[in-house]
């Protein structure tokens, strides 16, 4: 009897000599326990935000479900196809990151919204050109360090100035949070590569945060004082940190119950997008923020054992790229509305409001779970082999 027909699920190639599974389960339901916790948060949060501006109270439930379907289609695109192909849409997808973030900063198609110039805008498209390159960066790094994991050869200096050229124009908008999110992702990348010991890693990053820190605006400076001490301006820069910080107290262990939020109807202004982990924890208190990071703690143990279970090196620097990018920024949002770091406007991923970044990471988790199809095969005697 052939292996096919013992295991229909599996399929095992022996010209490339990695076995074809399913996609990887456990990550799928936890992608979908995070977005549909993510509609039901933002159907919370934005109503009362909705009605204050003289909109549908489900304007941003509807528009987020609407970018909601075309994730699940990237996804699924991505989920099909061979992740090893998306190395030839390495500059092509760069390229067009830059042209793009150039348009935002220099044409009518850019939209400043509370002083920042990220959105590209083209009649009722409106996305944000700095989460596209987040895959863009990646995909960049990951096939550089692939195979060759030498830092400093010649042949990888254009995609380091392609990469310059991406964060300046990202620093113009101006987004510090994404560009630190990008910075470690690559340092991430580099690391399990090879190519940094951990020491070298840790004296990178001093001197990138020595560096970042050379260019911090007058208005971040002030977030990091406030946010030692946010009663120091309570009505301005600390107003987001103390309200966010009541919505925690008020939830206490079991929350408020959905819907109930207080903070959400007037105190706290992002409580749908930045401040949406603060409005959970309000409604749902300790067990519910408990129940998110436990979600995104095996989103990022799923993704590890993804990239250690890949046929290549390729597959492994992608996987690692994706779940590390999630992983962090999840991380970064988390902090900021618990005040454990200073006050920075990233999304939650999968949960906050925002169509991009909805979009993109759905998709970046397709490209994840088609690196879960192919798993190493495991080298037995020919009589013992199993295939798992």
């Amino acid at each position: 009897m052939s292996y096919k027909k013992e295991m229909p699920n599996n399929q095992y190639t022996e010209e490339h000599g990695y076995i074809i599974s399913p996609p990887d389960r456990t990550l799928v339901i936890v992608a979908i326990f995070l977005v549909i916790i993510g509609i039901m948060a933002i159907f919370s949060a934005g109503s009362s935000k909705a009605i204050m501006e003289g909109l549908n109270p489900l304007h941003f439930t509807v528009r987020q479900f609407l970018w909601l379907i075309g994730g699940i289609f990237g996804a699924s695109y991505f989920a099909r196809h061979d992740y090893k192909m998306l190395k030839q849409y390495t500059m092509p997808l760069a390229i067009t990151v830059i042209v793009m973030l150039a348009l935002v900063q220099f044409t009518q198609f850019g939209l400043t919204v509370n002083g920042a110039k990220r959105w590209f805008v083209c009649g009722p498209l409106q996305f944000q050109p700095s989460e596209l390159a987040k895959p863009a960066v990646i995909l960049m790094f990951a096939s550089l360090f692939c195979k060759n994991n030498s830092i400093f050869d010649s042949n990888k200096f254009p995609y380091y100035f392609m990469f310059a050229i991406m964060l300046l124009f990202i620093y113009k908008q101006p987004n510090l949070s994404m560009i630190i999110l990008l910075l470690m992702t690559i340092l991430a990348i580099i690391y399990m590569s090879g190519g940094a010991s951990a020491k070298q890693i840790l004296c990178w990053f001093g001197a990138g945060a020595l560096f970042v820190s050379m260019f911090i605006r007058d208005y971040q400076k002030q977030r990091i004082l406030v946010w030692l001490d946010p009663n120091k301006d309570p009505l301005n820069a600390g107003y987001n940190i103390i309200q966010s910080l009541i919505a925690f107290a008020s939830g206490g262990f079991f929350g408020v119950g959905y819907g109930n939020s207080k903070q959400k109807l007037s105190w706290l202004p992002e409580g749908h997008t930045d401040f949406i982990f603060a409005v959970i924890a309000e409604e749902f208190g300790f067990l519910g923020c408990f129940f998110i990071i436990c979600l995104f703690a095996m989103f990022v143990q799923r993704g590890f054992i993804i990239a250690s279970r890949s046929p290549d090196m390729f597959g492994k620097l992608l996987s690692i790229g994706i779940t590390f990018s999630i992983g962090f920024q999840a991380l970064m949002n988390i902090s900021v509305a618990s005040s454990a770091l200073p006050a920075t406007g990233i999304p939650l991923p999968f949960i906050s409001y925002g169509g991009s970044s909805l979009f993109i990471s759905l998709c970046m988790l397709g490209v994840l779970l088609n690196i879960s199809k192919k798993r190493v095969q495991r080298i037995r005697p020919y009589h013992e082999q199993r295939y798992i």
